[in-house]
């Protein structure tokens, strides 16, 4: 078994989407459908085998944040990893932690403009 997808929760529909496709420009995610409700994009390196979205819940209540709960992007080098966490910072997301060697990991975290945590890795 391996994830297919992951979705986190947006409050602000519009500003998620520019966050993440800001933050995607360089990589080879791109959107795939979008509804006023889900976005979704795919990568082209993964196919059918990958997709992120940000939704609007559904059950209309606000989206918050899962205490304990991380999402990873795999990066192809230490270089994609500070510029990711960077590009993150720069969209108005906060810093979890700096870029750097984590035990066999090089990695950094952050949160969107949410507060969804995500982390980035090689």
């Amino acid at each position: 078994m391996k994830p297919d997808y992951i979705v986190l929760g947006t409050n602000d529909m519009e500003a998620s989407v520019r966050f993440y496709e800001a933050l995607f420009e360089k990589t080879d995610l791109a959107i795939v459908h979008a509804t006023d409700r889900m976005t979704f994009w795919q990568s082209g390196n993964h196919g059918a085998d990958f997709a992120f979205a940000v939704a609007k819940p559904f059950d209309g209540q606000p989206a918050t944040t899962g205490n304990g709960s991380m999402i990873g992007f795999s990066a192809a080098s230490p270089d994609e990893v500070k510029s990711l966490h960077k590009r993150v910072i720069e969209l108005g997301g906060t810093c979890e932690g700096e870029p750097g060697q984590r035990g066999p990991r090089y990695s950094a975290y952050a949160r969107d403009l949410d507060g969804n945590k995500i982390a980035f890795f090689v």
